[in-house]
């Protein structure tokens, strides 16, 4: 029968886990020991089965179905609160002053929860009340209250999102959670018509370091000075304005052509282009942190999320591998 023949090619393994996940934190175990699994599948390749029965398990376990969307607040229980600090990888919390900038009335975080882990995030998104569609980040988490004279917001600008747990990659949270947190917003701020993004281009360094050579449409002086840049990128030697026409092309080019798999390199990219989102702007001089000079020489991008424009913008994304950017972006690409 077909139950025998499911049952026959069922791996024990997955019915031991499910065992496992019934005792008391059995869950956090599981997920601990897919951290460790994933630490060690470059020298133990045989892992690989294992790993993916646990992928398997958790991506039935950590469903939409499961998942419970919070506002985290100051009101929220301290011991999250710390995880926020401990995992926000895009803009470092620095302390908890930092996160209580983060947490007040023009701003908003969200985060999904698991019933049986119920304090602690999966995942969560800051999001800014703004505006504007902000172009530097910096000035972003600054002190000051954005909206002047308590007006209105008209702008939510998702700046930073981070996924938690290592031993749940490969389980899909992102899409879902901004949707929800967009939803939310258009019940609770009836004066937000935008939704958009300010978000790094994290890979943008680590390939103009390998392909630079590769680039057959760039002069010896252009190179010299990229590598130049590249040695010590630091906000001053940003201030040419020759190289950052350079370099802001050059970063046209490796979000509209460098692919993988036919889709873009840039893992950011992929996902707000899969989720129907328009790349709007390049900003140069965004993120001039020490990481952000680092992984982008200080660029960042504007993802902008226009409901009337998501379907057809995930369609072609999808079938055609087509990209939907603003013209400005596109005018940016070397000639």
């Amino acid at each position: 029968s077909i139950q025998a023949v499911h049952d026959a090619s069922e791996s024990q393994r997955l019915e031991l886990f499910r065992a496992l996940n019934m005792a008391p934190k059995g869950t956090e175990s599981l997920i601990s020991m897919r951290e460790d699994i994933l630490d060690a599948l470059k020298a133990s390749s045989g892992l690989q089965v294992v790993d993916n029965d646990l992928l398997h398990l958790f991506r039935s376990w950590f469903n939409r179905g499961f998942l419970e969307i919070k506002r985290i607040d100051l009101e929220t229980p301290a011991v999250v609160l710390e995880k926020l600090i401990e995992y926000e990888s895009v803009h470092e919390i620095e302390d908890w002053t930092d996160l209580h900038r983060r947490l007040e009335e023009d701003r908003r975080c969200f985060g999904f929860f698991h019933p049986v882990m119920p304090f602690e995030p999966l995942i969560f998104v800051e999001v800014a009340l703004t505006n504007e569609i902000s172009s530097n980040v910096s000035e972003l988490l600054k002190e000051e209250v954005n909206l002047e004279n308590g007006s209105a917001p008209t702008t939510a600008l998702f700046y930073s999102i981070n996924n938690c747990l290592k031993g749940l990659r490969g389980v899909s949270f992102g899409n879902l959670l901004i949707k929800q947190v967009v939803e939310k917003l258009e019940r609770e701020i009836t004066s937000i018509q935008t939704y958009a993004t300010l978000s790094p281009i994290p890979g943008f360094n680590s390939w103009l370091i390998n392909d630079l050579d590769n680039l057959d449409f760039l002069d010896d002086d252009s190179r010299r000075q990229i590598k130049t840049m590249l040695e010590q990128p630091t906000q001053e030697q940003l201030t040419d304005s020759k190289l950052k026409k350079l370099v802001l092309s050059l970063c046209a080019h490796y979000l509209l052509k460098i692919k993988s798999r036919d889709k873009p390199a840039c893992p950011v990219a992929r996902f707000h282009l899969g989720n129907g989102a328009t790349l709007s702007r390049i900003n140069w001089l965004a993120d001039t942190s020490e990481n952000g000079l680092k992984q982008s020489t200080g660029m960042m991008v504007n993802y902008v999320y226009d409901k009337s424009t998501l379907a057809r913008n995930h369609e072609v994304y999808e079938q055609d591998d087509a990209i939907v950017c603003a013209a400005e972006v596109r005018q940016l690409l070397p000639s």
